[in-house]
């Protein structure tokens, strides 16, 4: 059976291109849009990715609802040039990590909720875009260049929660992620796992003063950095502080606490305990 890519041109509607990848047919063409020009086709729409971690489209000569015309090709694009790598180098590496930076970014807009399985298939094929050598040094700079850019607040949870955990190079991405925002939360004072996890611990939860919230922040972003990191086998005072952590949360608030989050930060604390007393 024969497998075809069908690679629709953003620039020239109408216009498409017929990959036979059974028989690896050669394909030649004059011109193909670089990555600057895949940038400014997204600014031309009123796309705004380089000011915020949740970027929205502005201008829109539309003013209906919805995401702008041709915003699915566009994904579309990518997605079939990331895929053809092993014949052509369209990207440099630093072009192809600011690209899962902004497929991260258009998963968060709001107008864009009905291309998510689009946007995932995207994010997969971009990320498979590193080689194993790539990955590693690539992973690390995305994850702080978002990091760098997502508030401290809730909406870092969606930027990290976006992410899929069907695969080692996502849940590498999602633990990286979730690591460097811990150490901006906390200033950069830390600068390892045992400071995060030191930090976490001193905090006394029974303080009325105490942000829940802020808390339910931090064990969430710290479960998805552990969780999604063989760290934890490897060295096992990470898992003992975890544990220490969990059991703080799940003891030090009481069912009567009637602070915000209170509730939310003891079940979760004790079901993860829980998962943990088991191994």
């Amino acid at each position: 059976m024969q497998l075809w890519f069908i690679l629709s041109c953003y620039w020239c509607p109408g216009c498409v291109i017929m990959l036979n990848q059974a028989k690896k047919t050669p394909i030649s063409t004059e011109w193909l849009p670089g990555y600057v020009e895949m940038k400014r086709a997204l600014e031309l729409y009123g796309y705004l990715f380089s000011i915020s971690s949740r970027p929205q489209f502005v201008n829109s000569e539309s003013g209906g609802r919805g995401p702008p015309k041709n915003i699915r090709s566009w994904i579309k694009f990518i997605d079939a040039c990331v895929c053809m790598r092993s014949g052509q180098h369209i990207f440099s590496l630093s072009d192809a990590e600011e690209l899962v930076e902004i497929i991260i970014c258009l998963c968060l807009d709001c107008q864009l909720q009905g291309l998510l399985m689009l946007l995932y298939q995207c994010m997969q094929s971009v990320i498979s875009y590193f080689t194993d050598e790539e990955w590693g040094n690539s992973c690390e700079n995305i994850a702080k260049s978002l990091a760098s850019r997502v508030p401290a607040d809730y909406n870092c949870l969606q930027t990290v929660e976006c992410i899929s955990v069907s695969g080692a190079r996502f849940n590498h991405l999602r633990s990286t992620l979730s690591y460097n925002i811990l150490l901006i939360c906390f200033d950069n004072k830390v600068t390892n796992e045992e400071g995060i996890l030191s930090t976490l611990i001193a905090i006394n939860l029974k303080d009325k003063k105490w942000d829940l919230l802020k808390m339910y922040i931090y064990l969430v972003l710290t479960q998805n950095w552990l969780l999604h990191n063989p760290i934890l086998e490897e060295r096992p005072m990470i898992y003992e502080m975890w544990g220490v952590y969990l059991q703080n949360c799940s003891c030090h608030i009481t069912s009567t606490d009637l602070r915000p989050y209170a509730s939310k930060v003891r079940t979760k604390a004790s079901y993860l305990l829980y998962g943990t007393t088991k191994k």
